[in-house]
């Protein structure tokens, strides 16, 4: 029993009509193509927050470590 999620890559359609003439470019551009960036290429914006928090605390800790050392050296 076959449903729509079982596909195999012979059963998926292809983009390019059967009966396109041979004298058209290839590089032109369709009517579907992309002009920028979509939302699905960018990170939602809780996880940019999430990795600039971190990476700001991250490099506090590592300076407060650094500062650490350093006054512990100066002796």
């Amino acid at each position: 029993m076959k449903d729509a999620n079982d596909m195999s890559a012979a059963d998926a359609p292809t983009d390019t009509p059967t009966d396109t003439p041979t004298d058209t470019p290839t590089d032109t551009p369709t009517a579907n193509a992309r002009t920028g960036p979509r939302e699905e290429d960018r990170a939602p914006m809780t996880f940019t927050v999430r990795v600039f928090i971190y990476l700001v605390g991250v490099h506090f800790i590592a300076g407060f470590l650094f500062l650490l050392f350093y006054v512990a050296g100066a002796k």
